[in-house]
C-alpha cells in the first residue's frame, strides 16, 4: 500500500512530480536505495497512484496535491520536476515555489533549454530557492537502473543532491565510481547534457553511414552486418550503440517472415531538438561541431516528403565500386568509424570549452567523459581513454593532441581516405564520415583557402584583412589605384 502524507509530516528525504515513464522509472530508481523515502505527485493524480499501485514494494507517498507534496518532503524540501521542458516546467517550477519555503531545492531533470535553466536560476536565486539543472542520460532503462547525471546549479544545492544522485546514478570503471559530477553552476549540467545529445546525434549517424556501405558497397546482408557489429564491439569500438546496432540488425519482422525489421522500417529519423540546439549554439559560439552538423542535417534530410520524388529524377554512378578483398574493406570502414567517432568527441568537447568559457562555467572534461563511462547512450569503452587524457594532459587544446588519438588517426586515416573515396564513387551518401575527414585535414593543413576570403570580402565589402607579416588590419583600394591602407 501506498503511503498517504500528513500535512507537515516530512517524511520523504525527495520527492518525483511528473510520472510518465522516465519520471516513474526515476522514483523507481531512487526508493529502491537504502535511505531513501520518495514522495511522487502528478498533474493526473490517478497516475500518481497508479504507479504506487504498480510498484508497491517503493513504498512511495503519494500527493494528491502540489501542497500535499510539500508537505510530504523533509526540510530542506528536495523535489525533481520530470515533465515536458519548455512552458510546461515553468509552470510546475511557479506551483512549487508557492508551497515551498526559502531554502529548499528545486531540480529540473528534463531536457531543457540550458538559456531557460540559466534563467530560472537566478530568478529562483533571488527568492531564496536552491535551483538545479540536471542532464539525465540513458533512457528509461537508465532512468531506473542507473543514470549518468550532470547536474548543475550552485554548489550548496550540491551538497545536499549530490549523496542522493550518487546513489542512483550508473557506476564505473575498476572503483565503481557513480557516474555523477557537479557540471557547474547555473546552466551548466543542461549545457553538457545538450551536448552529450549532439555527440550521440553524430554516433548514431556514423554507425548508420558504416551499415550502409557494408550492405550497399559489399551487398552484405542485416543479419551479417549485424556479425561485423558484434565483433567490432569488442575492439576499439566497444559501445553501448554498437552493440545495440547488432541486436537491431539481427533482428526479424515481429509480424511474420524471416525478413530484416530494418526492411520494414521507413526511412525517416525524427529528432526531438537538442541536436539542433546544439549546432545552433556552436554556431553562437563560433566553434566548428561539423559532424554532429551533418548528422542532424541528414536527419532533417531523411524526413523531407518531397525527398523520394525529387530523388527518381536524380542519375547516379553506373554501378559501384569492386571491393577485390571484402575483409580489408571492412577493416577500413571500422577504423573509419572509429576516427570520425574521435573527431565528434573531439568536436563536442570543444564546444563544451567554448561554452564554459562564455558563460563563466569551471567544467572539468575528464570528469565530464568519466560520467559518460556508463548510463548513458553515448557509453563506451574508449571514454575511459578520453578521462585519462585530459588527466594526463589537462591543457589539450584539442582532443585530437592526445596521443592515444593521434596515433589512432594516424593509423586509420589512409583507409579512412579510401572509404570515403569508395563512397563518393558508389554513390552511397557518407556526410558524416566525408566531414569528418574534411575538419581533420583542415586542422592538419598549414595553410588555408580563407586568406582568398579575406580579400574577397574586403573587395566587395571593405571588410578589410590582416597580414602575416604585419600587425593590424589592412585594406586595398580595388576600385582605385589598388594601393594598401591601414585600417589600425
Amino acid at each position: 500500500m501506498s503511503e498517504q502524507p500528513t500535512p507537515g509530516s516530512g517524511v520523504a528525504n525527495i520527492g518525483v512530480t511528473g510520472m510518465a515513464v522516465m519520471g516513474s522509472n526515476l522514483a523507481r530508481n531512487l526508493a529502491s536505495r537504502e535511505g531513501n523515502t520518495v514522495a511522487i505527485h502528478n498533474r493526473t493524480t490517478a497516475k500518481a497512484h497508479r504507479v504506487a499501485e504498480e510498484h508497491p514494494e517503493a513504498g512511495f507517498v503519494v500527493a494528491e496535491t502540489m501542497a500535499d507534496f510539500a508537505a510530504s518532503l523533509a526540510r530542506p524540501r528536495t523535489a525533481v520536476i520530470m515533465v515536458k521542458a519548455g512552458a510546461p516546467t515553468d509552470a510546475v517550477i511557479n506551483e512549487l515555489t508557492e508551497v515551498f519555503e526559502p531554502g529548499d531545492i528545486i531540480v529540473d531533470g528534463g531536457n531543457a533549454d540550458f538559456h531557460d535553466t540559466i534563467r530560472r536560476e537566478a530568478e529562483l536565486r533571488e527568492k531564496g530557492f536552491v535551483f538545479v539543472g540536471c542532464g539525465i542520460s540513458g533512457g528509461e532503462e537508465g532512468a531506473l537502473k542507473g543514470p549518468s547525471l550532470m547536474p548543475g546549479g550552485s554548489a550548496e544545492g550540491y551538497r545536499t543532491l549530490g549523496p542522493i544522485l550518487e546513489t542512483i546514478a550508473a557506476r564505473a570503471g575498476e572503483d565503481d565510481s557513480p557516474c555523477v559530477t557537479h557540471v557547474g553552476t547555473d546552466g551548466a549540467g543542461h549545457f553538457v547534457k545538450m551536448v552529450h545529445n549532439g555527440i550521440e546525434y553524430a554516433d548514431m549517424q556514423l554507425i548508420g553511414e558504416a551499415y550502409d556501405l557494408l550492405r550497399r558497397v559489399l551487398g552484405y546482408e542485416p543479419a551479417k552486418i549485424a556479425e561485423v557489429f558484434a565483433e567490432w564491439n569488442t575492439g576499439d569500438l566497444n559501445s553501448y550503440l554498437i552493440e545495440i546496432t547488432a541486436e537491431v540488425l539481427r533482428q526479424t519482422d515481429p509480424r511474420g517472415g524471416d525478413e530484416p525489421l530494418i526492411d520494414k522500417v521507413l526511412d525517416a529519423a525524427g529528432a526531438k531538438g537538442t541536436g539542433s540546439w546544439t549546432v545552433q549554439n556552436a554556431l553562437d559560439l563560433g566553434v566548428p561541431v561539423s559532424g554532429i552538423a551533418e548528422a542532424v542535417f541528414a536527419r532533417s534530410l531523411s524526413s523531407d516528403p518531397e525527398r523520394r520524388a525529387v530523388g527518381q529524377k536524380l542519375p547516379g554512378p553506373e554501378r559501384s565500386v569492386w571491393i577485390e578483398d571484402p575483409h580489408v574493406f571492412i577493416n577500413e570502414v571500422r577504423d573509419s568509424l572509429y576516427a570520425a567517432k574521435i573527431i565528434a568527441y573531439a568536436q563536442g568537447f570543444d564546444e563544451i570549452v567554448a561554452g564554459a568559457k562564455k558563460y563563466g562555467w569551471d567544467i572539468n572534461l575528464g570528469e565530464i567523459a568519466r560520467i559518460w563511462r556508463a548510463g548513458c547512450i553515448i557509453r563506451a569503452g574508449f571514454l575511459d581513454q578520453i578521462t585519462a587524457a585530459y588527466v594526463e594532459h589537462p591543457d589539450l587544446i584539442t582532443l585530437l593532441e592526445a596521443p592515444v588519438f593521434s596515433e589512432a588517426l594516424t593509423k586509420a586515416q589512409q583507409g579512412w581516405r579510401r572509404v570515403v573515396a569508395t563512397a563518393v564513387y558508389s554513390g552511397v551518401p557518407t556526410p558524416a564520415l566525408s566531414t569528418s575527414l574534411a575538419y581533420y585535414d583542415a586542422l592538419r593543413s598549414p595553410r588555408l583557402p580563407a586568406a582568398l576570403t579575406q580579400l574577397q570580402r574586403d573587395f566587395f565589402g571593405a571588410h578589410t584583412y590582416r597580414r602575416i607579416d604585419d600587425e593590424g588590419s589592412f585594406h586595398t583600394l580595388w576600385s582605385a589605384d589598388r594601393s594598401e591602407v591601414s585600417e589600425g
